[in-house]
């Protein structure tokens, strides 16, 4: 068997070395007589596994022990109606959209207050005059000193936006922030947010299972609609087991996080991301024939969008790089051309095979 380097946006590439064990462990799990998928969610084994999985993941974060974490069925789009459920209280919540997912959660979160939740959900600042190229300047800002929260996307998928903590907006309100598709492939500071939450099907594991980690404050402030299995206090009340939680995808999450310790935790994949996007983008810039049209400050690490000089070429592009073992790199449908996403488990390998690929392309067809 010939494993590609799948440059896929999610769901994405896991680390070799956890499908390997996973599979290892498929029919039998430390001598328990059955897999993980077969396991009572309430029983000792599965306790150990999701108890063991939260404590990496607190170690590798370095998560405040004031801030609860909750392995949650869904993914992020549910947590975009969840959020406003949970934490607007009839109260307003400030929204910056700098492109495609931000803007959805704006949207949901409008929806959802108009639909009986009550409140006022506002846009703070958006960048879509600006083609969602760059982030917001803090003269586009309009924050409510009042808000309940203020939600952002610290890494846009679609569009290859990405926030740090050092370029986060100076709000006084609980900072909420989806970061579904870099989160551990950097260091962040937990304590600057007041709600971080992230689908798992990028840089942690399958489709299914979605991680919140909410400050205690923010509990317990649901409205009266929100259905009991979507109330964070009541989840986290119950460790995630309220009801049956994704549990294979707690194992798999979890085993993701023993490989990214193996590797040096957090502060060692940052290095090896760092390295990853100069290879992408310095090769893009002085090419000639690609280009990405994102701010160079404003670059994600994990989704690098880029263009064919001539976009007639685009289907032999994505044609000879199957050949060429390279899969899953046509850009999203609402903004066109390519798009590489190099999350935790793309060796720089793969990186060097792409960009090795695109200038053998280049100088056959420039």
């Amino acid at each position: 068997m010939t494993r590609v380097f799948n440059f896929s946006a999610g769901p994405a590439a896991l680390p070799e070395p956890v499908l390997r064990q996973a599979a290892e462990e498929m029919l039998d799990w430390h001598g328990a007589g059955c897999g993980v998928m077969e396991m009572s969610h309430r029983g000792k084994e599965f306790t150990s596994i999701i108890e063991r999985a939260e404590s990496d993941l607190r170690e590798l974060m370095a998560i405040p022990h004031n801030y609860r974490v909750l392995f949650l069925q869904g993914g992020a789009t549910q947590q975009f109606a969840q959020i406003p459920m949970n934490l607007l209280a009839g109260g307003s919540a400030d929204y910056l959209v700098t492109g495609a997912w931000s803007q959805k959660a704006y949207k949901e979160a409008q929806r959802v207050a108009a639909g009986g939740l009550g409140g006022r959900v506002r846009l703070a600042g958006s960048t879509e005059a600006a083609g969602f190229t760059r982030t917001v300047r803090a003269d586009e800002l309009q924050l409510d000193a009042q808000a309940a929260y203020f939600h952002l996307c610290t890494n846009e998928t679609i569009h290859g936006i990405e926030i740090g903590d050092d370029g986060l907006p100076a709000s006084v309100a609980p900072i909420v922030a989806d970061m579904s598709s870099h989160i551990l492939s950097r260091a962040v500071d937990v304590s600057r947010y007041g709600l971080i939450y992230a689908g798992a099907q990028k840089n942690i594991g399958p489709s299914g299972l979605v991680i919140v980690i909410v400050r205690d404050d923010l509990l317990g402030r649901a409205g009266s609609l929100t259905p009991t299995v979507m109330d964070y206090k009541v989840m986290a009340d119950h460790g995630s087991v309220l009801n049956t939680p994704p549990t294979y995808g707690i194992y798999i999450a979890g085993l993701v996080f023993q490989w990214l310790k193996a590797q040096g935790g957090v502060a060692a994949i940052e290095r090896a991301n760092v390295e990853k996007a100069r290879l992408l983008y310095d090769f893009i810039d002085a090419s000639g024939f690609y280009r990405n049209e994102v701010e160079a400050g404003c670059r994600s690490r994990m989704n690098v969008p880029f263009l064919l000089r001539d976009e007639t070429l685009n289907e032999a592009f994505l044609s000879g790089a199957r050949v060429a073992g390279l899969t899953q790199l046509k850009g999203h449908k609402s903004v066109g051309g390519m798009r590489a996403s190099i999350y935790n488990a793309m060796p720089l390998e793969g990186v060097r095979a792409l960009v090795d690929y695109m200038r053998d392309f280049a100088a056959r067809n420039g």
